[in-house]
């Protein structure tokens, strides 16, 4: 018999987020350990930031729930990838969350079929589960 060592799973969320709140759920439902960080106060540079990023368009790294972007005080379009990341090192609510890493893998948002595949388990991807939804209650509310 062959035992595979666990993998060192982080989940990187906003503290009260009700969607982090389900896929963290959902985790621990498939028997998936993880150690929860926070993704406002842990200190983010540009190279941690963008190996979160590789191989994703500029649409796909930012979060369109974030409370600045949903009131047209940001426009994310305005900026190239690049200058996203630079805004996000200062306000990480405009990344999109979660931020996962399995062993030295690194993803952006809750992929279910990615997860499945690096932690060898088998999610369904429930409704809603990347959703903000307007019924959920999220500390302050900023997104």
């Amino acid at each position: 018999m062959v035992f595979t060592r666990p993998k060192k799973v982080i989940f990187y969320e906003k503290p009260g987020c009700a969607g982090n709140g389900r896929q963290k759920e959902l985790l621990k439902k498939y028997g998936v350990s993880f150690e929860v960080r926070s993704m406002i106060s842990n200190k983010w540079d540009k190279p941690t930031l963008e190996a979160f990023f590789e191989g994703l368009s500029k649409e796909e790294i930012y979060n369109p729930f974030a409370t600045k972007i949903k009131e047209g005080k940001f426009d994310p379009n305005a900026y190239t990838k690049e200058e996203l990341i630079e805004q996000m090192l200062k306000e990480p609510l405009l990344i999109k969350r979660p931020l996962i890493e399995v062993d030295d893998v690194k993803l952006c948002g809750f992929d279910i079929a990615k997860l499945n595949a690096l932690l060898e388990i088998d999610m369904p991807v429930p409704k809603d589960i990347n959703a903000c939804l307007s019924s959920d209650k999220c500390e302050e509310h900023n997104h």
